[in-house]
């Protein structure tokens, strides 16, 4: 039990900017082990992201609550994820080979692509998220609450399921993500769809259809680790962050096609 708490609070260091126990670091071998919790940690950014907009809901409009509550979830983070996007954005816009576009991705400068993309995705998430929200009364928070958490875990159960069906594509050691890509176990696997999926299940609890989500977010994780192996031949940190924003982005266009037209 002491050890699984060990490396879980190794998954919610290097994932999140919540404070940790001091003897917690990025261990190599714990942080292999953590992906089993990654999922977890989208509940745990989920609930603090819709904690914010309960909190701001309460005198002010859906819309601006919903700002709040990205503003939360990317200050949870640490812009984890968006900063992997933008790189991302960056490397394939800039870059024509696989040297060239993992050099680009590892500028910690914001180029023109990933400065542009990061403006259109929190203006889509944004306006998704709104109108997600919209479909549910205001005051059922417990279907809100479901929406953010699950939204959450199912996009990361999307970008980590990555590292267990392609290889990683930098061959030096000089990611700080390049630990996660090593050995698998069965307990990675079976954790990481375990807090994946269980969110949706209970959210289905109430709206069965909601499952639905789960083909259009893994036709886009499919198609999405199918290019990053075309161009870079696997994936790296950066490609994972990008995977979880633009499936939490597939997530909410689904939910609000499935509840519309099916």
């Amino acid at each position: 039990m002491k050890k699984e708490l060990h490396i879980f609070f190794t998954c919610l260091m290097f994932y999140t900017r919540i404070p940790c126990p001091e003897n917690i670091n990025h261990d190599p071998e714990y942080l292999n082990k953590a992906t089993r919790y990654f999922p977890f940690i989208g509940w745990i950014v989920g609930t603090i992201s819709f904690l914010s907009f309960y909190i701001f809901s309460l005198f002010l409009s859906i819309e601006t609550a919903v700002i709040f509550a990205i503003i939360t979830s990317v200050l949870t983070t640490g812009a984890f994820h968006e900063d992997g996007f933008a790189d991302v954005c960056d490397g394939f816009g800039g870059g024509w080979t696989k040297e060239k576009i993992l050099i680009i991705m590892k500028d910690s400068a914001i180029g023109a692509y990933g400065a542009i993309g990061l403006v259109l995705l929190f203006l889509v998430k944004f306006k998704l998220l709104s109108e997600s929200i919209s479909l549910f009364t205001t005051d059922n928070y417990i279907l809100i609450y479901l929406l953010f958490i699950s939204a959450h875990s199912v996009s990361r159960l999307a970008a980590i399921s990555i590292i267990f069906t392609h290889e990683y594509s930098r061959d030096d050691a000089s990611s700080k993500s390049k630990p996660i890509a090593k050995n698998h176990s069965w307990k990675e696997v079976l954790g990481s769809f375990f807090f994946g999926i269980i969110p949706l299940g209970i959210f289905s609890f109430f709206y069965l259809k909601a499952l639905l989500v789960l083909i259009p977010v893994f036709i886009t994780r499919y198609f999405l680790a199918r290019y990053f192996q075309k161009w870079i031949d696997g994936y790296t940190g950066d490609c994972l962050g990008a995977t979880q924003q633009i499936c939490e982005v597939i997530y909410y266009l689904s939910i609000l096609f499935i509840w519309k037209f099916i």
